[in-house]
């Protein structure tokens, strides 16, 4: 089957969570030849997929790692990319589904990404930023890496670390082209974002942090933290929330850290080239439609010509 017309290549599907993404995603996937790729930083995992939100629907690059890997937006790219590329030339859609704006990016585009650190460059910064303390490690990041120095605040351990890391390597922390925010994307793309107005999104986070208990999220967490976990499994929302606290407080606690999570969110989707929003407080089916009238509609536009 091959793809449908006026669809490109590839569509990305943005929003901040609880607004709806995979389930738009999910009807887009019923209309048309299409495969769904994850561009959530969480969902890579294994183990979790009441606290992560996962589907039961099959999309690429979800549950790919065990909780006691450490991931990196690298390796990630790397993965993304193949489902990508297998998706498009299959004749089918690539939908690039999640709320991670960096692994959105990374999956669209040909970002080139910081190196990983050194083998064992953490852990001798992280000695040096303990011995020199915040205000002592930062004097050290300004006489390498001033422009990084600028952006970063003394008391911010991990990114004084990072920054150092980078230029130990010969990068920056603040690269003078910031690549980031650039449109370019490896095939032609539409990027939506799904916007719902404040309150309806309220609602949804409130409604979906209580359904996670009736789903089996105590027992979930209890098997996760029995085991190996890695730094970036630990950072999944909720984890220590679950594990530490009171039914009641550790919703409202979860209810707090996603309303701020999904703010800064908003903030990515205000920052993505080319972004065409869509309002998404209504089923899914009708956003899933208005979405492809507007990919099909912008097929149907003239070329621009340069100059």
């Amino acid at each position: 089957m091959s793809r449908a017309p006026g669809v490109p290549g590839v569509l990305a599907i943005f929003g901040p969570t609880a607004s709806g993404k995979s389930a738009v995603a999910e009807a887009i996937a019923d209309r048309l030849p299409a495969e769904i790729v994850s561009a959530d930083a969480m969902q890579v995992y294994r183990g979790l997929p009441i606290l992560t939100n996962q589907s039961h629907r099959p999309a690429r690059l979800v549950g790919i790692w065990p909780l006691d890997h450490e991931a990196s937006v690298g390796e990630y790219q790397r993965l993304a990319h193949a489902a990508i590329d297998e998706a498009v030339a299959g004749g089918r859609v690539a939908l690039v589904v999640g709320g991670t704006g960096l692994y959105l990016r990374a999956a669209l585009s040909g970002l080139e990404l910081p190196p990983p650190p050194a083998p064992g460059a953490r852990e001798r910064l992280d000695a040096l930023y303990d011995e020199l303390g915040p205000s002592g490690a930062h004097a050290e990041l300004a006489a390498r890496d001033p422009a990084a120095a600028a952006v970063v605040h003394p008391n911010d351990r991990r990114r004084v670390v990072r920054a150092l890391e980078l230029a130990e390597a010969g990068r920056s922390l603040r690269p003078e082209s910031d690549r980031l925010w650039s449109g370019e994307t490896r095939y032609e793309t539409l990027v939506v974002g799904l916007d719902v107005p404040a309150a309806e999104l309220e609602r949804r986070i409130e409604a979906r942090t209580a359904a996670m208990w009736g789903h089996g999220v105590e027992a979930e967490v209890r098997a996760a933290l029995a085991g190996p976990i890695s730094q970036t499994a630990r950072a999944v929302l909720g984890l220590d929330e679950v594990a530490g606290l009171p039914q009641a407080e550790a919703q409202a606690a979860i209810v707090a850290r996603t309303r701020r999570y999904a703010a800064y969110q908003r903030k990515w989707m205000r920052r993505i080239p080319g972004l065409v929003t869509v309002r998404a407080d209504r089923p899914a089916n009708e956003v899933a439609d208005a979405i492809l009238e507007v990919a099909r509609a912008r097929k149907r536009l003239p070329a621009r010509r340069a100059g």
